[in-house]
């Protein structure tokens, strides 16, 4: 999408458009759909923004579900926009730090910033991108509370502020390009909208500050001062979020918020990830495997988890947890162990044919295998369906056969 497109989408009629033909185009017979909007009087351009948007807010439903149906997106922003319940999360910690007036810098399509406006908090939502606060200035119509500039971050008088978000960007557009979303991924903190720098120098103690950022973020860069929180949605690692000041919850440097269709799971560490409980010491397989979360891996809660479940490590540098007996727990994925083989593709062959196995999940932790081509050679025929788990036990490499628990 471009200006000349967003100006296109921004009027009346063609926002009417939108909404007349909001069932329109799943993208079965996309001409019918277009015939449709050339009847009603669209040219060439509304039908192509109508189609856009449309496409745009079945990819969001997965994100917003119902509010998607009203909702304008670029590509880039609903790529990079925080999952409703995710921003949900975001704006209860401002709300349980006595926020007031919280500046959303960075504010994207404004996912966040609706979150936040949703609980009656005064909100300026602000984006450097003049297309980008277009778009948030139409998510964010229904709430009186949240106001919109277009500035850059570090322009904002904070100064009535108790509370700022940031998301900084992290990625540019490349040179040269004539479309909103042809951009490059920033690996340097120092080039991010607004620099990691800025984001930090915010976090004086008194005022409420949450900086997303993503999973990956270099563990040395998480300042003494910040509860670093890793978060998965569906299994998914999705952020690092930092919170600082009041918005940082007392005795907590780090957590890992696990999000799902059932509810939640959180585990808290009153250390920082330099100190973290060390992983337990490598044991026998036993009849039990469990996978962490990805967000528990992360936030280097394996060795705390491995406590909790009375387990062993099955390898060195190795995130896998094994135990004797079945335990259950929201922070990993369990798997019974049926049998375990030489990592040799042969025998695998043979045993999977035996057992008429002709569905199979492949995990590989800490073995150079390429899962696609390993299920090539398999040539896999039946009617079972089992997991294998190519990995290593010690110094050995395996490939454990196991069920889902």
């Amino acid at each position: 999408m471009n200006l000349d497109d967003a100006r296109t989408l921004l009027t009346p009629e063609t926002l009417a458009m939108l909404n007349q033909f909001a069932e329109l185009g799943s993208g079965r017979d996309a001409l019918a759909a277009v015939s449709a909007l050339r009847r009603a009087g669209a040219t060439p351009r509304q039908s192509a923004v109508v189609m856009s948007q449309l496409k745009l807010r079945r990819q969001a439903h997965p994100k917003f579900g119902e509010f998607a149906q009203r909702m304008l997106f670029t590509p880039d922003g609903l790529a990079q926009a925080t999952r409703l319940e995710v921003a949900a999360h975001h704006a209860n910690r401002f709300r349980s730090a006595g926020c007031e007036r919280v500046a959303d810098l960075g504010c994207g399509i404004g996912a966040d910033s609706m979150a936040i406006a949703s609980l009656g908090i005064e909100l300026l939502a602000v984006d450097a991108d003049e297309l980008t606060a277009a778009i948030a200035t139409h998510n964010l119509a229904p709430f009186p509370n949240a106001t919109v500039d277009q500035a850059q971050a570090e322009t904002v008088d904070l100064t009535d502020f108790d509370g700022v978000f940031l998301d900084p960007a992290r990625r540019a557009q490349r040179e040269g390009a004539t479309e909103h979303g042809d951009s490059i991924r920033l690996n340097d903190p120092a080039q991010w909208q607004p620099s990691l720098a800025f984001a930090f120098g915010l976090a004086d103690g008194r005022r409420a500050v949450g900086v997303k950022l993503g999973p990956a973020l270099d563990h040395d860069l998480i300042p003494d001062t910040a509860e670093a929180q890793w978060v998965s949605v569906g299994g998914d690692l999705v952020e690092c979020a930092l919170w600082f000041g009041p918005a940082a919850r007392d005795g907590v440097r780090r957590s890992a918020l696990l999000i799902s269709a059932t509810g939640t799971a959180e585990m808290t560490a009153a250390t920082s990830v330099v100190d973290a409980v060390p992983d337990t010491a490598v044991g026998e397989l036993g009849a039990w495997l469990h996978e962490p979360d990805a967000a528990i891996i992360r936030g280097r809660f394996i060795g705390q988890l491995a406590g909790q479940l009375g387990g062993r490590m099955i390898a060195p540098q190795i995130a896998w947890i094994t135990t004797d007996v079945p335990v259950e727990t929201p922070f990993a994925k369990s798997f019974r162990v049926l049998e375990q083989f030489k990592l040799d593709i042969a025998t695998f062959k043979r045993e999977l044919q035996a057992r008429e196995i002709g569905t199979l999940e492949i995990k590989v932790r800490g073995v150079d295998i390429d899962p696609q081509d390993f299920r090539r050679k398999l040539q896999l025929k039946g009617r079972q369906s089992a997991t294998l788990i190519c990995t290593r036990l010690g110094e050995r490499r395996v490939a454990i056969l196991a069920e889902r628990s």
